[in-house]
């Protein structure tokens, strides 16, 4: 029961990226690139803290890393933080966030084969559905339209995001390398403050509140809860337990925002997290 309320309070946090974006950049409360700085500061910020504790407790080092891997870490993780907030400025919670997951997921599997990893034929079609879905979204035909050019720039998000997922396989530290991935970042970040903090920033305090909420918990607390439960978890069940994501982001963006849940997104969810869902079974022995 702990693991699963924990597993829970995790996928929570990251859903709630997607909400807290969309309700500070949407509205108008902080500009799109001003609330992925923030962001970006308070959770290189927070997770510097988590590293030096945990090394000063002697559980942990403060060594960055294979620089190599660094700079694809926080270049990917950049290309990912604007292209998420950027997006939110005309997607829902729940539409951005599959479209994430979904790119995402792609992104992965496009990895794989690029890595020439032996790629089983259920994740071929698990691969197909979510790319179905994905296409079924933004067909045409009844509903909201979606701005092709914010769920493009969502989908550049996910492409970032699965990237950076790549990157991070076989370290033997995940925590330390996304403090380090973020640190990295954050010196860009910095720059990009600096030039904010001379124009103006165009932010009020509720959207400046977000950013830093969404930056300091919900991404650097959440990534530090969801490597601390990962090797209980497993490779299959935690895979699986990213399906329920977007699920959450839509419902939240459905209590606090008002967003609506079309049966278009409805369709399209099952058939992403459907396809994700059977890539993601164990091999039969």
């Amino acid at each position: 029961m702990r693991l699963f309320l924990l597993t829970a309070l995790t996928m929570t946090a990251f859903a709630a990226n997607s909400v807290l974006n969309r309700l500070g950049v949407g509205p108008g409360h902080i500009g799109a690139v001003d609330f992925a700085v923030v962001r970006l500061l308070a959770g290189a910020t927070v997770l510097g803290m988590l590293i030096v504790l945990r090394a000063r407790a002697g559980r942990g080092g403060l060594a960055p890393g294979a620089p190599g891997r660094r700079i694809v870490g926080a270049g990917s993780l950049l290309v990912y933080l604007f292209g998420f907030s950027l997006a939110y400025g005309a997607l829902d919670a729940g539409v951005g966030a599959l479209i994430l997951f979904g790119t995402v997921q792609i992104t992965m599997f496009a990895g794989a084969l690029t890595l020439r990893e032996a790629v089983p034929a259920r994740r071929w079609i698990g691969a197909a559905l979510a790319f179905a879905g994905l296409l079924w979204l933004f067909a045409p035909g009844t509903g909201a339209a979606l701005s092709p050019v914010h769920a493009a720039l969502m989908a550049v998000a996910g492409a970032g995001w699965g990237v950076y997922s790549l990157s991070a396989r076989g370290s033997v530290d995940p925590l330390g390398a996304t403090a380090w991935n973020f640190l990295f970042a954050a010196v860009p970040g910095l720059l990009a403050g600096a030039a904010l903090a001379l124009r103006g920033v165009d932010a009020d305090g509720t959207g400046l509140g977000l950013a830093i909420l969404s930056g300091a918990v919900t991404s650097a607390m959440g990534y530090a809860l969801w490597y601390a439960i990962l090797p209980a978890l497993g490779a299959a069940r935690a895979a699986v337990a990213q399906l329920s994501a977007p699920v959450i982001a839509a419902f939240g963006g459905l209590v606090l925002i008002g967003e609506p849940v079309t049966a278009r997104l409805a369709v399209s969810a099952l058939m992403v997290l459907g396809g994700v869902a059977f890539a993601s079974l164990p091999r039969r022995r």
